[in-house]
């Protein structure tokens, strides 16, 4: 099996785990919202997002350096695995700590259920930490169905805890149940990372190494690339960081549904990225005419998988979120909903796709400054827009300055790789997929009164979806939108 055929196959294995496991999110999601309500929702959707900022900090790129780096030196591959794995522990632990410190001493959450809930929630993304430095060794092999497994069956898991708190245990008492909603993920994390470590223990290279040379190593390699993910992390979440605490919580859990749909739909293209990332590292120093090839393959792909999401998505988000929440979530009259935030987010994860891509390349090319740079301009930006879009539009402002942002990466990002690579990217199969996510997105448009009628609202919208698929599949067939060669590189690379 070629390059190409491997990293297609292995981020067709990490899509359909996604698949998977967003379809659970949208059940979570549902329970959740109703269970909690708008403000309830707010403050569990705070707390994750608070949580993110400190994650990044034990994160700070070195999984994307470690999978770089043993891909580069695979004679090394115990040494560098077991420094960055007690690396990441040490660093996972101060981070949970400090962001536990921290939400105690904001004004803001005191009085509310949000502190405890970042102090339970903590574990959870310590355990989220352990299981991406595990994966890693996955990554590498090109083996990511046992993270996939490991993933599914942590979500199976959270959801029958979720389950027993709503319908069971505290069926009445959303305050008290609130908190066991939070422990279902810290239940559903010890399960995931256990899989993943029995998956990769037979590997050997599974230690804890305190190279502290080694360490200092990796954080001075990992810095630029680091302080762009911190400043990546910020740019994406600081919108509702400043709704929380400049907004009622009812608008955080407003927004913060839309948000949670965009961010299951977003990650399929990191899925991709993570498996290109070693194939592109590898062409920068082998062979810059087939850098040019997967490059454009990879430009082409987002494309072919981005477009009909982003159109899909917007044409039906009102019955999106009337599936996955409750009528409180949903635009009426002078009403914002969900509904809006999710149209506007959208246009947002289509360029983040593009965004992601540029970034991921720049990372590969060794141009982590750069990269660097493009976040930080976006961080000063979208913290500024949403201070003064905020007070007045409150969601939708900070929905817009997403968008805003992602223009901004996308641009600069692009002008930084044509600076490292002599390449500009054809139009002809994003023209295609765009012509035809625009023929379904009409069509589903047209189509969706007369299948409200006939099947209701939650049938009609899982009919829908496949059929505009349907449409969508056949258009791109009929327009040659797979390119001879798209199909010579996944036959010959």
């Amino acid at each position: 099996m070629n390059t190409a055929q491997k990293v297609l196959g292995n981020t067709a294995i990490q899509a359909l785990g996604r698949l998977t496991t967003a379809a659970v999110s949208i059940i979570v999601l549902k329970f959740i919202t109703v269970y909690l309500g708008a403000g309830g929702y707010g403050a569990y959707t705070t707390v994750y997002e608070f949580l993110a900022f400190f994650a990044i900090v034990a994160d700070f790129g070195i999984f994307q350096i470690a999978v770089k780096e043993m891909s580069a030196h695979p004679d090394q591959r115990q040494k560098i695995f077991g420094n960055i794995f007690a690396l990441r522990i040490c660093l996972a632990t101060g981070a949970m700590l400090a962001a536990i410190g921290a939400a105690f001493l904001i004004p803001k959450y005191s009085g509310t259920p949000i502190p405890l809930g970042i102090a339970i929630a903590s574990a959870t993304t310590f355990l989220t930490i352990i299981f991406g430095t595990l994966s890693s060794i996955l990554q590498i092999d090109l083996r990511m169905q046992w993270s996939v497994v490991g993933l599914i069956t942590s979500k199976f898991v959270a959801l029958g805890w979720m389950l027993a708190t709503i319908f069971k245990y505290f069926p009445e008492s959303p305050e008290v149940g609130f908190f066991h909603l939070l422990l279902a993920g810290v239940v559903g994390g010890i399960f995931q990372v256990l899989i993943v470590f029995l998956a990769t223990r037979q590997s050997g290279l599974i230690s804890l190494k305190f190279d502290f040379k080694f360490w200092r190593e990796i954080l001075v390699k990992t810095l630029p690339y680091g302080a762009a993910v911190l400043l990546a992390t910020i740019y994406v979440r600081i919108d509702v960081i400043l709704l929380s605490l400049m907004r009622t919580q009812e608008e955080v859990g407003i927004y913060g549904v839309a948000a949670r749909i965009m961010e299951n739909l977003a990650v399929i293209s990191i899925f991709f990225l993570n498996s290109a990332l070693p194939a592109i590292t590898r062409l920068f120093r082998d062979n810059q005419e087939k850098l040019k090839k997967l490059l454009q393959y990879a430009f082409d792909f987002l494309a072919l998988i981005g477009l009909p999401i982003a159109v899909g998505g917007i044409t039906l988000a009102y019955p999106i979120i009337a599936l996955v929440s409750s009528p409180e979530f949903l635009s009426s009259g002078n009403f914002y909903g969900s509904d809006v935030a999710l149209q506007i987010l959208l246009v947002a994860m289509l360029l983040a796709y593009f965004g992601n891509f540029m970034g991921f390349t720049l990372l590969a090319g060794n141009r982590q400054t750069k990269l660097m740079l493009v976040n930080a301009i976006a961080v000063v930006f979208n913290f500024f827009s949403n201070i003064a879009v905020i007070p007045f539009w409150g969601f939708r402002g900070a929905a817009i300055t997403s968008v805003l942002s992602q223009v901004f990466v996308c641009s600069l990002s692009f002008y930084f790789l044509r600076k490292m690579v002599a390449i500009n990217f054809r139009l002809k199969t994003a023209s295609k997929a765009l012509f035809a996510a625009g023929l379904m997105g009409i069509s589903v448009w047209w189509l969706q009164p007369y299948f409200f009628n006939l099947f209701g609202g939650n049938k009609s919208l899982l009919l829908l979806m496949p059929v505009g698929g349907l449409i969508y599949g056949v258009v791109l067939i009929l327009t040659k939108a797979i390119t001879p060669e798209m199909r010579e590189l996944l036959r010959k690379n």
